[in-house]
This record gives structure tokens, C-alpha cells and sequence, in this order.
């Protein structure tokens, strides 16, 4: 797959234009949530400004910005859009309905409406599903095991994202079996944030789990100002200081991003590729910020552990 770079190798360049694939990246908060996706891309033969242009457009949590900067990237025909997490997803789909688009990642494709199925998606959407079920659990376990006394699960909730519902959803069932309590707070955009957290820190929850689809730096700034364990299924949160994650794999999920925008570059469909769930995880637990909180993370539980950040 690796060696691209001559113009046979590529259906949408002509010898006559000597065209480069030019390939729009919608963000709606942060890049590190696509994984080390332009890594992957050059282990594949793809160079910036040799054989590949990116056009990066990012809305900085800002929901309201996301139709016109999907517009711009139509407007200026780039010939693939990767977009990441599912408000950007959204956003892309209503600017387009031709220019292929690659989900980096999208939550529950199929119950937010983006796709009708993971076997045949249809339309110009393909990409990387995220299995929030299963991670939703999975975190509220990380929760019980870190936090044995927990009962009181503050879930920040942004109705901006159209997959919030969902995971809302998902935590409250996956939450039942554990007879943890789920209160969710809504934050809508950094401007709200400050007032959110002050509200949590009224009624103290044992902990506080965090979505991808709102600003980083500013929620694992208030969580440690009010001394909040806080829990995601993002990596990079964990890496920013929250307590722990568990998640899809950042380097598989880059590889599966880079190999449909590689496939689709080369003639296929996105109607015809089958979305792909991730098959590896990883347990991130940031050590750092445990102590600061003056908590024990378990032995055992560190052993598992994918990575602790000391």
C-alpha cells in the first residue's frame, strides 16, 4: 500500500493536471482525537505538499462554527473530508452530499442517523464507529474500582453534540447495574463551563465524567480546581489531566482513518466500505493527577493499565 506517490496510482489525478489530493480535516474541538491519523497516512506513502494537501478547519467547541467551516471546505472541492466526532460529522453531512466524507471517529453512527448501517452505510459517509456502550461501562467500572464509596456520577452534557443523547443514555443504563446515580449537567460552550462546575461543586459529585465533544484544557482546568476525579473514554483528556480513561485505540483508530482516505483516493465508495469498530483498548491512568487528589489507584489496577503518566 505504501509507495504512492507516481501519478498511476492515483484515479483522481490526470497526467494533464498532475493534480494533488487535497483533503479537508473538520475538527470540533481538539486534532488529538483522531489519533496520530497523518502519521499513519505517511506510513502509507503520503507526504504534505508532495503527494497530499490538508485544508484544516477547526471549530474549537464551537458548534455554531461548524456549517460554515464544513461550506468552506466544499467550496473549495477538496476531494475527501475527514471529519471528528460527531458534531463535525453532522456538519459535513448537510454541506455535502457527494464529497466523501470519513467519520474520526463518530459515536453510534446508526442511532445519531449518519448511516443506515455498519455493514452498508450508504450515502458518502464511511469511517470509524466508536463503541460507547461499551466504553461508557467500562469507565463507570474504572469509577467503582478507583472509587469504591462513589455513588454520585456528575456527566457534563452537551446538547450541541448530537450524540450526546445517546451516550446520556448509555451511561444512565450502564450506571444501574453499578447503583451509581447519574445527574447530568448541561454545558453547551466554554462560556458555560465555569458556571457548570460551580454548580457541581455545590453539591460535591464523588466524580465527574467528561465528553469529547467540549474544550479539553478548560474542563480538566475546573475539574482539578475543585478537586473533581474526573473520567473519559478520551485519551487525550487523561493525557491533560484527567484521572483516567478507558478507549478505543488512538493508533489503530488512526490506521482505520488513513486506510479509508487511502481506499477512497484510490476509487472506492463510502457507500460500499463497511464502518469499522475498534478491536483494541486502552487503559490510561494519569498517576499525577491521583496524587494530587490524594487517591490510591489500585495495584491491580495499575498493572492493566495501558499507560500511567507518573
Amino acid at each position: 500500500m505504501a509507495g504512492l506517490g507516481g501519478a498511476l496510482a492515483w484515479p483522481l489525478i490526470t497526467r494533464a493536471q498532475q493534480k494533488i489530493p487535497r483533503i479537508g480535516i473538520l475538527i470540533f474541538t481538539e486534532a488529538e482525537h483522531m489519533g496520530p491519523f497523518r502519521e499513519a497516512l505517511r506510513d502509507l506513502g503520503y507526504v504534505d505538499g508532495r503527494n497530499i494537501q490538508f485544508e484544516i478547519r477547526a471549530a474549537e467547541g464551537q458548534a455554531n462554527r461548524l456549517p460554515d467551516l464544513a461550506a468552506g471546505l466544499v467550496r473549495s472541492k477538496v476531494d475527501v473530508i475527514v471529519a471528528s466526532l460527531t458534531p463535525a460529522v453532522t456538519a459535513a453531512r448537510q454541506a455535502t452530499s457527494d464529497i466523501p466524507i470519513v467519520m474520526a471517529p463518530a459515536g453510534d453512527p446508526v442511532a445519531t442517523g449518519l448511516i443506515s448501517s455498519l455493514a452498508r452505510p450508504g450515502g458518502n459517509i464511511t469511517g470509524v464507529s466508536a463503541t460507547a456502550a461499551e466504553l461508557s461501562s467500562k469507565n463507570l467500572e474504572l469509577v467503582r474500582d478507583i472509587l469504591p464509596a462513589a455513588r454520585n456520577i456528575a456527566v457534563l452534557h452537551n446538547p450541541n453534540d448530537p450524540f450526546a443523547r445517546v451516550r446520556l443514555d448509555q451511561l444512565e443504563q450502564g450506571a444501574k447495574g453499578l447503583r451509581l446515580d447519574i445527574r447530568p449537567v448541561t454545558v453547551r460552550s466554554n462560556d458555560e463551563m465555569s458556571l457548570a462546575f460551580a454548580s457541581m461543586a455545590r453539591e460535591r459529585p464523588d466524580a465527574v465524567i467528561l465528553p469529547g465533544s467540549l474544550p479539553t484544557h478548560p474542563m480538566i482546568e475546573l475539574a482539578l480546581q475543585h478537586r473533581f476525579p474526573a473520567f473519559s473514554t478520551q485519551k487525550p483528556l487523561t493525557h491533560g489531566g484527567a484521572l483516567a480513561s478507558y478507549t478505543a485505540s488512538f493508533p489503530e483508530m488512526a490506521r482505520e482513518i488513513a486506510g479509508y482516505v487511502d481506499k477512497i483516493l484510490k476509487g472506492a465508495k463510502p457507500a460500499e466500505l463497511p464502518v469499522q469498530q475498534p478491536t483494541k483498548y486502552e487503559l490510561v491512568i494519569n498517576l499525577k493527577t491521583a496524587k494530587a487528589l490524594g487517591l490510591t489507584v489500585p495495584q491491580t489496577l495499575l498493572a492493566r493499565a495501558d499507560e500511567v503518566i507518573e
